[in-house]
């Protein structure tokens, strides 16, 4: 069996892309329809859920190590640019911001993230950009937070001030 190009540690943060950032608790081997797999047992604290990979299906579904700095300063700056709003239907537009939340992309899912927020000067959101916009700030905080090693409502505290100081100037221009 040739091994993995990626491979986890117990105790280990991942990103699995549906899912956002989950830890590793275990490394199982487990007969299924008469195989013996290995398989990758993560946990994800928010959603109080468990899931098992098989390792050599994780590289193709996606699971990653956490972000590097390189990436998590490219999402950061990502934040403070202008916000992208296109005049297309909600519908399509909601189908694309989902498509790059699960992408697991960090930089795709802080595009999101400035793309739908508004400052408290600006007109509502409706439901269901609310919804998405705190699918995509809560998976970049959780991301986040493991690599600065601190808890979720910190890093979201630490995104909002980014996205605070760069909306005014995108949003006066607008008026």
């Amino acid at each position: 069996m040739a091994t993995s190009a990626i491979s986890f540690d117990v105790g280990d943060y991942v990103v699995y892309p549906k899912h956002g950032v989950g830890r590793v608790i275990e490394l199982q081997n487990q007969e299924i329809a008469g195989m013996q797999l290995e398989l990758y047992v993560l946990r994800f604290e928010k959603e109080k859920m468990t899931l098992r990979v098989p390792v050599n299906k994780a590289e193709s579904v996606g699971m990653r190590k956490l972000s590097s700095d390189k990436t998590l300063k490219e999402a950061m700056e990502t934040l403070k640019g202008k916000p992208k709003v296109k005049r297309t239907m909600w519908s399509r537009r909601a189908q694309e911001y989902e498509a790059k939340i699960n992408s697991g992309d960090l930089v795709s899912i802080a595009e999101v993230t400035r793309d739908l927020f508004r400052p408290d000067d600006q007109p509502e959101q409706s439901y269901s950009e609310r919804q998405i916009f705190e699918a995509a700030s809560s998976r970049l905080a959780r991301e986040l937070a493991a690599m600065e090693k601190t808890d979720e409502p910190t890093a979201l505290k630490k995104i909002l001030d980014v996205l605070k100081v760069s909306a005014p100037q995108w949003y006066e221009k607008a008026e």
